[in-house]
């Protein structure tokens, strides 16, 4: 019960830009254009303009479409992406591309702005060391003084505590999205929170989300190797992997909790507060925001992009392998990492339309 381990050219003019055959369920976005296939994970990517920037999670890497060496790299990547750096997040202004690295052992993370010539270097560790803004969230097995013996052993065994505790001392800076005047909100996958980096580089706390509280039912029980923790309520950390602006300012977050089964959710964050606009989604680790207001929710573990509708998701194309969503120049793109999720082939680059 884990979730995934958080995993100057124009664009008509990059080699390769073709159309791809369209299934049935891609009609309301459109025929699918390969922008790029040069990437091996590349879980998030930003749109400014014509230029498209690309972090290549599974090198640790940036990069430009369009040119083959890299514009940055962060620490050392592996093949375990429990143990291994990452440069995970990035955003892109007229002027600026930020971006998000993250240490193997998660005790360095940054946020990266390189802006006209210069570049700065935001130590989001050190905000989280000093105030760990989920601590106040509790996670775990509450009640465990009534859950059997049998229940907590097997819970052991795939790697859930047996007991409750508190948000820890951890950063994984995931994405990262701008704010307009130099500032960036940074959506923390270990912190369990979505963060402000002003222009001067001071960190604040925009929004912490809650922990997911889920009971586990006979079938979850069985499928995840806990048959006799039937009918337990176990509290899962939120895990929020994207943070887009909407329409009207308000930021719009995705959460990839550990909880089994299509528990991925959509957040709207108000006044320091974190508002469920919609949950169900199987693997949500990306979102776009189109300026009407629609919200579309990459469902990495199915393999689709999803509407949110009624409060869940309506799916609207099959991707096999989708990491990342962006909505630029009227259209929706999004990155494939086939990889990830056990795939074979290179990881893409697509617009739709």
């Amino acid at each position: 019960m884990a979730a995934a381990a958080a995993v100057g050219v124009g664009i008509a003019t990059v080699a390769g830009f073709g159309a791809l055959p369209a299934s049935a369920d891609t009609a309301a976005l459109g025929s699918v254009h390969q922008i790029s296939a040069a990437y091996v994970g590349p879980l998030q990517f930003a749109v400014s303009g014509n230029r498209i920037y690309v972090a290549d999670s599974a090198l640790s890497k940036l990069f430009k479409v369009g040119r083959t060496a890299p514009i940055a790299t962060g620490p050392a990547a592996s093949s375990n992406p429990e143990a291994s750096g990452d440069l995970a997040g990035v955003a892109a202004t007229d002027d600026a591309v930020a971006y998000t690295t993250t240490t193997a052992d998660h005790k360095d993370t940054r946020l990266t702005i390189l802006s006209e010539g210069h570049k700065k270097v935001v130590s989001l560790s050190t905000f989280e060391k000093w105030h760990n803004p989920d601590k106040r969230n509790v996670y775990g097995l509450p009640n465990a003084g009534s859950v059997s013996t049998t229940c907590k052993t097997e819970m052991g065994k795939v790697g859930l505590q047996t007991s409750t505790y508190r948000g820890k001392y951890d950063s994984h800076p995931y994405a990262v999205t701008s704010l307009g005047q130099g500032s960036w909100a940074v959506s923390d996958a270990g912190g369990n929170d979505v963060l402000k980096v002003d222009r001067w580089g001071h960190v604040s706390v925009l929004a912490v989300l809650p922990a997911q509280p889920v009971k586990i039912t006979a079938a979850i029980a069985t499928a995840n190797g806990v048959k006799d923790c039937a009918g337990v309520t176990y509290r899962f950390e939120p895990v929020p992997t994207d943070v887009e602006v909407g329409p009207h300012g308000q930021l719009f977050v995705t959460t990839l909790s550990a909880a089994p089964g299509p528990s991925g959710s959509v957040w709207k964050l108000s006044h320091g507060c974190a508002y469920r606009i919609a949950t169900g989604f199987l693997g949500a680790t990306n979102l776009a925001v189109t300026p009407g207001g629609h919200i579309y929710v990459a469902q990495l573990f199915a393999g689709t992009i999803a509407e949110v509708h009624d409060g869940g998701p309506r799916t609207v194309a099959t991707l096999a392998g989708v990491a990342g969503l962006e909505w630029a120049n009227g259209h929706l793109y999004a990155s494939t990492a086939p990889a990830v999720t056990g795939g074979t082939g290179p990881g893409t680059i697509v617009r739709f339309g």
